[in-house]
């Protein structure tokens, strides 16, 4: 029978019964299992302050100092889950999800692994003593610093260490983008884009979670799932200001339309979408009506070409790995635009949008893009592999 043991030959039966929620047939429960559902109350009660705008409140589960940081981001929600509590005597360490929506942006929470560290008052309660992202986790704006919020008409722009007049600057450009890709993709997205603006290459890689090495020619990435649902959090354009601020006017406006068009094609971009289309079309969108030639868009694939190094295929998605040479990378994208490029020349810019969004109706790559070409273009991949060499002579040689 459960809980019961016999103590001697004699028949002496000691039951093990359970009296209060601290006592087992083993003995107490550990003071960590208690201390995972009093951690979890403090951070319930500050979760409901930072909502509140209350800093007494939050004063009140322990440090408040960062909110000062986060108080200016617009938040719809903001909740915490302990996932396991670490205590040694009257010390501890958290982790937590953190799950919170910016108003008017997140359709769905962004997750987040924190790590909290925790000490016990003299009541014996518990407070938070810091908060931070956990072990390989990505930051959060706020971790870099004061955050400055710029509203635009399509846009919000989030930044740490730059004036509202620079950050003014990107809501700009965002908001000429948003209208430039819904006239090429369609209006069927959000129409609207969340720009983050760290202090340096270094903020960004934080905010990816990532060696800043890898992003010190890339002016700005976007997050986000590719074939994500409609409810999910929005994708948000990272900006890596060092590399943006070489940039002219039209190259920026190029850059901020280019992951503007990532946003939009989100939900029709899947596993089966191979870089060079991804990359390629967000391109084709960016330079779509500025007039740029492809000798004065595509340099680096221009002088491939004039020394008759004319690739032999479309560019893979290892070609569009950061780690590797500038140049390769550029020859990559510009290859992908061409190819873009050279559909909507031929066989129009409608055809251009079906054939992407029926390459991402299949969840795996294999014989997506031959069906897609067959189905839409009236073409396999062969000949289309062949009339895109043929393009970049005739455009670049």
């Amino acid at each position: 029978m459960a809980g019961r043991r016999r103590a001697s030959k004699h028949g002496v039966v000691v039951l093990c019964l359970l009296l209060t929620s601290l006592v087992a047939c083993g003995g107490r429960a550990t003071a960590t299992d208690t201390a995972k559902a009093d951690v979890q109350r403090v951070l319930d009660r500050r979760a409901t302050a930072v909502l509140d705008r209350d800093k007494a409140a939050i004063a009140e589960t322990g440090t408040a100092s960062w909110f000062e940081d986060v108080s200016a981001v617009p938040l719809a929600s903001w909740s915490y889950k302990v996932t396991g509590v670490h205590r040694s005597g009257s010390t501890a360490t958290a982790d937590a999800e953190l799950r919170y929506q910016v108003q008017g942006y997140d359709s769905a929470p962004v997750t987040v692994a924190r790590t909290l560290d925790l000490s016990l008052d003299a009541s014996d309660r518990w407070y938070v003593v810091g908060e931070k992202p956990a072990k390989k986790a990505p930051q959060q704006l706020w971790d870099q610093g004061e955050v400055t919020v710029v509203r635009g008409r399509h846009s919000m722009v989030l930044g740490v260490g730059h004036s509202g007049e620079k950050l003014h600057t990107f809501a700009d450009l965002a908001d000429r983008a948003v209208p430039a890709v819904s006239d090429a993709w369609g209006t069927e997205w959000s129409r609207h884009v969340v720009v983050l603006v760290p202090r340096s290459v270094e903020g960004m890689a934080g905010l990816l979670g990532s060696p800043a090495s890898s992003y010190r020619g890339i002016a700005a990435v976007t997050t986000g799932e590719t074939g994500a649902p409609a409810q999910a959090p929005a994708d948000r354009i990272i900006v890596n200001p060092d590399a943006y601020g070489l940039l002219g006017t039209v190259g920026g406006q190029v850059v901020l339309t280019h992951e503007t068009t990532h946003v939009a094609t989100r939900a029709d971009t899947t596993a089966a979408t191979p870089l060079w289309l991804s990359e390629g079309y967000a391109d084709w969108v960016g330079y779509r009506g500025t007039g740029r030639t492809p000798a004065e868009a595509a340099p680096e694939l221009g002088e491939a070409v004039a020394e008759r190094r004319v690739p032999t295929a479309l560019p893979s998605d290892a070609d569009f790995g950061f780690a590797g040479s500038a140049t390769a990378l550029a020859t990559s994208y510009e290859g992908g635009w061409m190819a873009c490029r050279m559909i909507a020349d031929r066989w129009g810019e409608a055809k251009l949008g079906a054939f992407y969004r029926a390459v991402g109706t299949h969840t795996k790559r294999p014989g997506a893009v031959e069906e897609a070409m067959a189905k839409v273009l009236g073409t396999d991949l062969k000949a289309f592999t062949a009339e895109w060499r043929e393009y970049l002579r005739a455009q670049l040689g």
